[in-house]
């Protein structure tokens, strides 16, 4: 007779942990940060046709890291079950706090009964009044959620981005130098998936997907920072365009699911 396979509890999750994080750490870096107009979204994406970064309500913006295809259906669930919320009691009711939870309990549940977990990572931003009232909330593929005061970065090489990031944030920012600042951390050696340089990089508009929570506007506050506006923002060194660089790929075409 045959004994089954067998494994113990703590070697199923610590091998689904490190499946994830490889397939996090594959995905190109996303900053997302909070400054005097607002909350601002910078990913390094090459792709014009895949967004890493969108809305999900009213106030309420969606960044993300990883498996595109699993973290699309992230976001376009949070999309429905908002709007599905709002419609039934009030938009009010709809904060970044209830979904942040809400995803941290669908993906922490995943994690644990499914076979495979979610090669993804999370951001839910929500725009406040005041700076003092704006909320980031960082859910990870194990379905933990943290409230991050000021900035998250996710994706790639985390450690030097979040080490620059540290040293020259500044709250009182305005966009073009809330995005100067995203900028420099990007580019800081290191910080670029996959490739071991040891070189800063410069990354140009073709490289970035930038958008914002607007404080100042009223109703939906998400707006894309596309085209002339953008170039209007960016350092002088980012005005040229980046060179073409090989896309980080999950092992699978796009649209399978690629590492994004």
């Amino acid at each position: 007779m045959t004994m089954p396979f067998y494994s113990s509890v703590d070697q199923l999750l610590r091998d689904r942990s490190e499946l994830a994080r490889k397939g996090i750490s594959r995905g190109r870096s996303v900053v997302v940060m909070s400054f005097a107009g607002g909350v601002l979204f910078v990913a390094e994406n090459h792709s014009s046709a895949l967004n890493k970064v969108s809305e999900i309500y009213d106030r309420i913006g969606f960044a993300a890291v990883g498996r595109y295809n699993e973290f699309e259906g992230l976001r376009t669930a949070g999309i429905r079950l908002a709007d599905s919320r709002g419609f039934s009691y009030d938009r009010r009711d709809v904060t970044s706090r209830w979904l942040a939870n809400t995803y941290a309990q669908f993906i922490g549940a995943a994690f644990v009964e499914q076979q495979k977990p979610y090669e993804a990572e999370i951001c839910l931003a929500e725009v406040g009044e005041t700076q003092e009232h704006d909320q980031l909330y960082r859910i990870t593929y194990d379905g933990s959620i943290t409230d991050e005061p000021g900035y998250v970065v996710m994706g790639g090489s985390t450690e030097p981005i979040s080490a620059k990031l540290k040293d020259v944030v500044d709250p009182a920012h305005d966009l073009a130098a809330a995005l100067a600042t995203a900028l420099e951390s990007l580019q800081v050696p290191g910080a670029a998936p996959g490739n071991g340089t040891s070189e800063a990089r410069v990354l140009g508009e073709s490289a970035l997907e930038v958008a914002v929570l607007d404080r100042g506007r009223p109703g939906r506050a998400f707006r894309r920072i596309t085209g002339p506006v953008l170039r209007g923002i960016l350092p002088a060194a980012n005005r040229g365009e980046t060179a073409d660089e090989p896309e980080v790929r999950g092992g699978d075409d796009v649209a399978a699911g690629s590492t994004e």
